[in-house]
């Protein structure tokens, strides 16, 4: 799998938000950037290179700014001439302030962009750093159907033609939404949960065999899709087989890792006759309550070992000597 990362081009382009203006450097503009923490490198300025992380975004807020503004010309060319030993991928200075002439001739000789931003250093961190996230974060494709039911996210896997599409059509009809068909984009945004998405290519399209490929907003509307969903439950279908065991209780809580992370699963054995579609819904609804904290299972299996326990006591009272 390619290591993460995102062109300081494509965040220029794509990004408005961050209202960039390029000064320097544009044939620097291929950087490509694989870390997503920023760095502001105040203590760097005074000459404590140490532990300076190069590797960052270099974030010139109005404090690093107003230092560089203390000093005469000589001052900044000696700091400037330490600062650019290292390798640096993009600098920015915040609160639309323009950097001395001596950055902008280093950056340009260097070929390092660097840009001057209108907004505040803390709104320009905070948007930078959201979509560093999102373009750095682990990821993963995975062969299933992503459709969100009653708000659960749910990655449908099995075997090709055990009907993970026409599943997904039929939930599609009863007014689901389809996240993506086929090949699965999962990203993982934190520690605790998973994003499935689809690339811009697939987006919106299924295929089922013997039509061919549609497009599902066409077809059903806007409302019968997504981009993006958190996925919260694997449902793996499986054909149905005399002698495969499936769980009948609900009380086993198995789990299948994905980027390290641990996504409740349960396997639904598929033969004709059986509405999947339905069940389905039903374990959606279930998952639903089990994030509230409701459990049927645990609940059910309680209350049977509790009418277990007070049968046997009226069955078998303790006589009195």
């Amino acid at each position: 799998m390619p290591i993460p990362g995102i062109t300081v081009e494509n965040i220029l382009k794509d990004h408005d938000e961050l209202e960039m203006i390029l000064l320097a450097g544009e044939e620097g503009l291929i950087n490509r950037i694989s870390n997503s923490e920023i760095n502001r490198p105040g203590l760097s300025l005074t000459g404590f290179f140490d532990f300076f992380a190069h590797d960052r975004i270099q974030v010139f807020g109005k404090g690093e700014w107003a230092y560089l503004n203390s000093l005469n010309d000589t001052q900044i060319t000696a700091i400037a001439e330490r600062f650019f030993e290292f390798h640096l991928n993009c600098i920015v200075f915040t609160h639309g302030n323009v950097p001395h002439q001596t950055f902008v001739d280093k950056c340009k000789l260097l070929k390092i962009p660097l840009f001057s931003s209108n907004i505040s250093t803390h709104k320009f961190i905070t948007l930078i750093s959201q979509i560093l996230d999102r373009a750095l974060a682990p990821r993963t494709v995975r062969h299933g159907v992503l459709i969100e039911v009653f708000g659960i996210g749910i990655f449908l896997t099995g075997k090709s033609g055990v009907g993970k599409s026409e599943t997904a059509l039929e939930l599609i009809e009863r007014g689901h939404r389809l996240v993506a068909d086929d090949m699965v984009e999962i990203r993982r945004l934190s520690e605790s949960y998973l994003i499935g998405s689809c690339s811009d290519l697939l987006r919106h399209h299924m295929e089922i065999r013997g039509l061919g490929i549609i497009n599902i907003k066409d077809v059903f509307g806007v409302g019968s899709v997504r981009d993006h969903m958190i996925i919260e439950l694997i449902i793996s279908l499986k054909e149905w087989e005399e002698d495969m065991e499936f769980d009948r209780t609900g009380l086993d809580n198995h789990t299948e890792e994905i980027l390290g992370l641990q996504i409740p699963i349960v396997e639904i054995p598929v033969k004709p006759g059986r509405n999947i579609p339905i069940i389905v819904e039903t374990a959606a609804m279930n998952q639903r309550l089990k994030k509230m904290g409701r459990n049927s299972a645990e609940e059910f299996n309680k209350k049977l070992t509790h009418y277990i326990k007070q049968n046997q006591i009226e069955t078998n009272p303790i006589k009195n000597p």
